[in-house]
């Protein structure tokens, strides 16, 4: 295999692998499709020299009719942002994401949600049987679970459902623990999936219970407190790894971050590492008395950013194969689009050549790199 260029030497083999593994996965895209060769040094390149990594995804919706949204994503593989433009979703309500990967809209008669990698498919769904307005949702084992998060007229504000594909109905299942009652809302839980069990967390207290959607029965209680300074946590899953990610100190003065492994066996943690000092600014709201982060998990990544407010800046951090951290920050492209009463939602993937692939062969999608 070999380019050649006028009165250069030809291009061979590893040289052209290793030019590749600086260009940006989309534009990989079009390169493999050259021809047989072509496409067998961006399949080398991207195994041996520069890895796909996980995509954070920033969705921005407009408020007002007809509620168009705006997607940015940062590709860390390459470093640089990707603005993308695709049809507009139909509408059903605010849009939301769930344990960094899945996104909905939930109205009291229809249910929409996305769970592959850049949310290319939509699938619509009669609403629960239960009225819920903040309910944690999960996208477990195949099947969508929503508990909590209902209206006030309702009975059990415990209720848990979950969607069986097969007869398209929703089925009633055990409701969350007592101990829930007053923070059964997505505001206050937050929410990690494996392949077969949703993991739910009070972000204040750090009790913590499993679901199981096959005996649709939950387990626990079980304590996550690896520091008694904790006062506002996060869970999410990373590469098959169980994330606790803490906010040290009080809502008026942030000492710090840390993020421990969690075995989930018996929820043991251990400590992996923490926030630099210079980094806890970018994360820590400008809002007196409100700190918390809003956090997006996938592979060996996680992104952090403010939570109250469109943040200008983002933190992310690489789980590193020695078991150490890389910790860096980027500029948010996302932010400077629209206006700040926008709402935002925050989703991550780990996207490969053939995600991008499949996205391109669909009308009206375009991938433009932002420099």
């Amino acid at each position: 295999m070999a380019i050649i260029l006028e009165d250069e030497a030809p291009i061979h083999g590893d040289v052209l692998e290793t030019i590749l593994s600086h260009v940006p996965l989309v534009d990989l895209v079009p390169s493999s499709c050259v021809s047989k060769s072509w496409n067998r040094a961006v399949t080398s390149s991207l195994k041996c020299f520069n890895k796909p990594k996980p995509w954070l995804i920033i969705h921005t919706q407009c408020t007002r009719s007809p509620y168009d949204i705006s997607v940015h994503g940062y590709d860390p593989r390459s470093n640089v942002w990707v603005e993308i433009s695709q049809p507009s979703i139909k509408y059903v309500s605010a849009l939301r994401s769930s344990h960094s990967n899945l996104l909905y809209m939930l109205s009291p008669s229809k249910l929409s949600f996305s769970h592959d990698a850049m949310n290319l498919t939509w699938h619509h769904v009669d609403a629960p049987r239960v009225w819920r307005t903040d309910p944690i949702v999960g996208y477990v084992g195949g099947s969508i679970v929503i508990a909590g998060g209902t209206c006030d007229f309702e009975d059990d504000p415990l209720a848990v459902e979950i969607y069986n594909n097969e007869t398209n109905t929703w089925e009633t299942c055990e409701s969350m623990p007592a101990i829930l009652k007053d923070s059964a809302a997505s505001t206050w839980l937050s929410i990690a999936t494996t392949g077969d069990k949703l993991v739910v967390a009070e972000k204040f207290t750090r009790v913590t219970y499993c679901f199981d959607p096959k005996t649709k029965n939950w387990s626990g209680p079980y304590d996550l407190r690896p520091d008694p300074r904790i006062f506002h946590s996060i869970i999410g899953f990373a590469n098959n790894r169980l994330i606790l990610i803490g906010m040290i100190g009080d809502s008026e003065n942030v000492a710090g971050v840390k993020i421990w492994k969690v075995n989930t066996e018996n929820f043991e943690c251990e400590e992996l590492g923490e926030m630099p000092a210079a980094l806890i600014q970018k994360v820590k709201s400008e809002t007196y008395g409100v700190s918390s982060i809003s956090v997006c998990l996938a592979g060996d990544y996680a992104y952090m950013s403010k939570s109250s407010e469109m943040a200008e800046e983002i933190v992310g951090c690489e789980f590193k194969n020695d078991g150490g951290l890389r910790w860096w920050s980027m500029k948010n492209e996302a932010a400077g689009d629209g206006n700040r009463s926008q709402r935002v939602v925050f989703s991550c993937s780990v996207i490969g050549l053939g995600d991008l692939q499949r996205a391109m062969l669909l009308e009206n999608r375009k991938f433009t790199v932002k420099l």
